[in-house]
């Protein structure tokens, strides 16, 4: 994982730690050295903030942290604005006691606040807002791409209920196919009238995407993102929607010191549960961002060229039994993990997605 460093000032005189939800906020103190920590709710409202920053006696000094989820980042920004510290808190990082089976919005400030201060927490890189927003414009186009999947899916199996199966061809839902189920005509005219309706909703999911997908293209021209695209675009298996999927997901790759961090981030490094002379390995961990991950897999797919390591080739390991999804995946392992000097990862946007992105 990148290691993100907080931002607490060098001479905290007040640990903060926020529970937040959607319309409170519980809130834990505790003083530098020594007491007890003190809990109060206040409303997410902006006026009742920057009250409680007044209460505390001021944004200097202030060391203030909450969990990364549903409420995003726009607290971590009214934050900055008011001039104080704050983190964002990994969730699945967080340690959790095994007996522990108490859990209040008190019990929860009151231990972050522990751990903040005694520096056990590991916190998340926060996106700026224009990847923010592009982030929220692919995940856009994924929700629309999975309810077209699932719409063609439910067109499908009401022509199989009735019988009509398409024999023309093996593939479905190409120009040939799309011609032959607009050609069908229900017994029934109630099933007729379902049928129409989903092709209208079908027809609707198309034209959206279309629209989206000519939107991307220009946001992939722009002076903020084209460098970027154009340096992703140039390995086998990237095109541009997958290159800003992965700007979006992943940010500033110079975040990563090391290819095997963004491989850990990722969530593509094996499982290992090892003790003593015995090793167990497994699959893969699946921990991290799901999205920058799927992308990642469907490129690897792509991947036509041999990669630096001969031993890690597709083709070899098909060869050898074994499966093509075990191989897929570790194609795009051993490619994010292959070795790179940190001088060459650090240097711009562009050096450091060639040394982290698939070989």
């Amino acid at each position: 994982m990148p290691d993100v460093s907080s931002n607490a000032p060098a001479d905290v005189r007040l640990w903060v730690c926020l529970d937040v939800h959607k319309f409170s906020i519980v809130a834990a103190t505790l003083p530098a050295a020594g007491g007890t920590p003190q809990v109060q709710r206040i409303e997410t409202t902006e006026r009742a903030i920057r009250r409680f920053i007044d209460r505390l006696g001021g944004p200097v000094g202030l060391a203030v942290a909450y969990e990364a989820g549903p409420g995003g980042f726009d607290l971590l920004r009214l934050l900055g604005r008011l001039g104080v510290a704050c983190d964002v808190i990994a969730p699945s990082l967080v340690p959790v006691r095994a007996g522990d089976r108490v859990k209040t919005d008190r019990r929860d400030a009151t231990k972050l606040v522990r751990l903040y201060r005694a520096g056990e927490l590991v916190f998340v890189g926060a996106p700026d807002e224009q990847t923010e927003g592009l982030r929220d414009l692919m995940r856009c186009r994924d929700d629309l791409r999975g309810a077209r999947t699932a719409a063609r899916h439910r067109v499908a199996k009401q022509l199989l209920r009735h019988g009509r199966i398409y024999r023309d061809g093996k593939k479905q839902w190409t120009q040939r196919h799309q011609a032959w189920v607009r050609r069908q005509r229900l017994n029934d005219p109630l099933a007729q009238t379902a049928l129409e309706q989903m092709l209208l909703y079908l027809d609707a999911l198309d034209l959206q995407l279309e629209r989206l997908d000519g939107d991307l293209e220009q946001v992939a021209q722009s002076e903020r993102w084209r460098a970027q695209v154009k340096a992703l675009c140039a390995f086998r298996g990237i095109s541009t929607r997958t290159a800003l999927g992965l700007i979006a997901e992943i940010g500033d790759f110079r975040r990563f010191a090391h290819p095997r961090e963004l491989a850990s981030w990722l969530g593509i490094t094996p499982t290992e549960y090892s003790s003593g002379d015995q090793q167990h390995r497994g699959h893969i961990t699946k921990t991290g961002n799901r999205h920058a991950r799927r992308l990642l897999i469907e490129t690897a797919w792509h991947y036509r060229h041999r990669p630096r390591r001969p031993q890690q080739d597709r083709r070899h390991l098909i060869a050898h039994g074994r499966r093509r999804s075990v191989c897929t995946a570790a194609i795009t392992t051993s490619s994010d993990a292959a070795s790179a000097p940190p001088s060459q990862t650090s240097r711009s946007p562009a050096s450091s997605s060639r040394s982290c992105g698939p070989r």
